[in-house]
């Protein structure tokens, strides 16, 4: 068995017991073991890691982190190994096994039974391991899935919509897939569960904190009856950069996407850019003119050549329907990726540039540009201790 820098081979095998009980005999555990550990080393989507990992094996690619000697010298790689080398600390990628095994979370890789093909689709972006809390089978289920996204400030119009459609889609025997967040989600999730179908939550961070913390007996229930999954290791806080790439495994691992109700900068328009630029199907659901709620809907009808659907029987024909690529540009606000990640890390107290930079999962000459930048704009303040806090 390849060594765990740091570890232990008896810690390996145990953490990777715990957390995929039954395990193949030829499966390579220090393979499994890195991979887990990657998932909190490099942040949701980070093409270079999948790319480094895809070329050297995750146990390898993680040795060369901890020797801190990128192979070749290649300036984005001597980049990622910046922002990687602050989160590399095997104890605590011990510890995130660990808590996982308590709670009963499953940790699920490329090939297994239960992993959503789907996302293999994002390519070097794909999510090097998932996090699994519930039946593994609900998994499975979504080869035949519909993601049902929308306003967290939904209203009764879309909530209804959403309920009818998902109890329709769980009735032809699609599973529903969304985020379990206020408004549209919970609904779809909630009306999939009482009709017996199948749901799946994705979730930004760990399995052990839900969020939102309202939806927790939600969550729990979606637990009991289908799956909760994540791309992040337990002790990870959601963060904005972190929803934005959650919504690229719901795109991917659905069959189709549908927007029931969305303002002009919903998140869910995001989801909606993300399922175009796999040429996944694009559904929205109109409403009135006059309805704030339902202007990115409308938007998606008239420029994103999304197709209109009202009820399930409209969504459950997009899977059937042969599409092309969709364009991607302009269906989500425009925002730096780098400056939504430093602020994310930022706090309303003084940080240091080190601990703000392991927290956006970026290089210490990265963040300290970006919130050279952050300060000009007084989104960022410079304190006198040298540290910095968000502004405005």
């Amino acid at each position: 068995m390849t060594a765990i820098p740091g570890l232990t081979d008896g810690d390996v095998l145990t953490a990777v017991e715990g957390v995929r009980p039954g395990r193949e005999s030829g499966e390579q555990v220090a393979e499994v073991f890195a991979r887990g550990a990657w998932t909190g080393i490099a942040e949701p989507g980070d093409g270079v890691a999948g790319a480094f990992v895809g070329t050297f094996g995750a146990a390898d690619a993680l040795a060369l982190v901890g020797e801190g000697t990128p192979p070749g010298g290649h300036p984005e790689l001597l980049e990622a190994f910046d922002r990687w080398r602050p989160r590399f600390d095997p104890a605590v990628a011990l510890r995130a096994f660990r808590n996982a095994a308590h709670l009963g979370i499953r940790l699920l890789l490329p090939g297994d039974a239960a992993w959503p093909a789907g996302v293999d689709d994002l390519g070097a972006h794909a999510p090097l391991a998932l996090w699994c809390l519930g039946d593994p089978s609900a998994v499975r289920a979504l080869r035949r899935s519909i993601a049902l996204v929308g306003a967290r400030a939904a209203t009764g119009y879309g909530e209804r919509v959403a309920a009818d459609a998902a109890a329709g889609l769980a009735d032809r025997g699609f599973a529903v897939l969304s985020g379990a967040a206020y408004g549209i989600d919970g609904a779809a999730h909630r009306a999939a569960l009482a009709s017996g179908g199948t749901t799946v939550a994705v979730l930004a961070g760990g399995l052990d904190r839900f969020y939102p913390s309202g939806h927790e007996q939600l969550l729990r229930r979606i637990a009991a009856e289908g799956a909760v999954l994540a791309e992040l290791p337990c002790g990870f806080a959601p963060t904005k950069w972190r929803f934005l790439q959650r919504n690229r495994l719901i795109a991917a691992a659905s069959r189709a996407t549908v927007v029931l109700e969305a303002g002009a900068r919903s998140g869910s328009l995001n989801t909606a850019g993300h399922a175009a630029a796999l040429g996944r199907p694009l559904g929205a659901v109109p409403g009135s003119v006059y309805s704030a709620t339902s202007a990115g809907c409308h938007r998606l009808l008239r420029e994103y050549d999304a197709v209109c659907v009202r009820d399930a029987a409209d969504m459950a024909e997009l899977v059937a329907e042969p599409t092309g690529d969709l364009p991607l540009e302009g269906l989500e606000p425009v925002e730096d990726p780098l400056e939504r990640r430093v602020l994310d890390a930022l706090g309303p107290r003084s940080r240091r540039l080190d601990d703000i930079a392991r927290r956006a999962g970026l290089g210490l000459g990265e963040t300290a540009s970006v919130l050279g930048l952050l300060t000009l704009e007084g989104t960022a303040v410079e304190l006198p201790d040298g540290g910095w806090r968000r502004g405005r």
